[in-house]
């Protein structure tokens, strides 16, 4: 039987993908269980949603035991989405978050000079983008937060040295070091169907120094030894700019938001501090941007915009498009 699982369910699972800590997990969960339609098509769903609610109401117990011995970061979500960089140790994360960003890491030729994660924010048109480069991963070590990080992302860039002959075998240790975890580097996020404790987070795999001669040859050597590893691929060069600046549009492409500009009754237009919301995303959606309460009391909008007539009048459910200017009624 299917689950036929509502939109506004699919809204609080991604929810509960992004939370960062134990407590905003308890809180999506405990929303999902509202949320999912009760029949023998969720019965399997409802207990696993009821274990994982347990499992994590006593994690949030044992952080609040634990007090500040344990090694944890919490870096708040800023912009239009929050981009993670993973990376073997020489994988070239911290020089991606230099050129991309107004950060300043330490960048050098010996491995592991990144100890803590580092945020930017990567300007791109009217817009911001967070990204967050994070320390090293091998074979045998990887900080348990960032796992989380991964998990919680809108998309991650995993970088492929591709001036290395170590890249295949080290790029391959770190997707390992996910999997173990049950979390897996993929074309898409969310849920794995099969099994809910299995999560998919959208990455990219960035081969950095591109340009070596030999750059192509070490990424089919990885995918002879990851055959089932199926991600996008950017092959970029940081010494030149227009490949800095193809990577830039790949990281806003990857991330698949619009932007919208709001608007109140009466005022002239101002294109300028966009909202961004998901591809697909309503009137609706705008309005709980701007205010929860807002999305209550909508009633109507008017739109302008190229896929409308412009000053429109549409209804909470009516799909946005990129640039489109809203004026919400309530």
């Amino acid at each position: 039987m299917p689950a036929n699982l509502t939109p506004q369910y699919h809204k609080a699972e991604d929810a509960y993908r992004r939370a960062q800590t134990a407590e905003e997990r308890v809180t999506c969960l405990e929303e999902m269980l509202r949320l999912i339609p009760k029949h023998k098509g969720t019965t399997h769903l409802q207990a696993d949603l009821k274990t994982r609610l347990k499992e994590t109401r006593a994690e949030v117990e044992t952080e609040k035991s634990a007090g500040k011995s344990t090694r944890s970061f919490r870096i708040p979500r800023q912009g239009a989405g929050t981009v993670i960089v993973i990376g073997a140790p020489n994988a070239g994360k911290s020089r991606v978050l230099k050129e991309l960003t107004n950060a300043v890491p330490e960048v050098a030729e010996y491995p592991f000079t990144t100890r803590e994660p580092l945020p930017g924010m990567m300007p791109w048109e009217d817009i911001k983008i967070q990204l967050i480069d994070t320390p090293p991963i091998t074979e045998s070590h990887i900080e348990p937060y960032v796992v989380g990080f991964v998990r919680s992302a809108d998309l991650v860039l995993l970088c492929f040295d591709g001036g290395s002959d170590d890249a295949p075998e080290q790029t391959a240790e770190v997707i390992a070091q996910f999997e173990t975890r049950k979390t897996r580097l993929s074309r898409w996020s969310g849920f794995d169907e099969e099994d809910y404790s299995i999560v998919h987070v959208k990455t990219l795999l960035l081969v950095t120094r591109g340009d070596d001669a030999d750059a192509s040859e070490r990424l089919a050597f990885f995918h002879d030894i990851r055959p089932d590893v199926d991600l996008t691929v950017l092959q970029i060069e940081l010494t030149r700019t227009d490949s800095i600046d193809e990577l830039r549009n790949g990281v806003f492409e990857a991330l698949g938001v619009i932007r919208v500009y709001t608007k109140k009754p009466g005022k002239p237009a101002t294109y300028d501090d966009p909202y961004t919301l998901p591809r697909g995303g309503t009137v609706e959606d705008l309005a709980v941007k701007v205010h929860r309460d807002l999305a209550e009391t909508l009633k109507h909008a008017k739109v302008w915009g190229q896929a409308v007539q412009d000053g429109q009048t549409v209804g909470r459910e009516h799909v946005l498009a990129d640039r489109d200017l809203v004026e919400i009624h309530a």
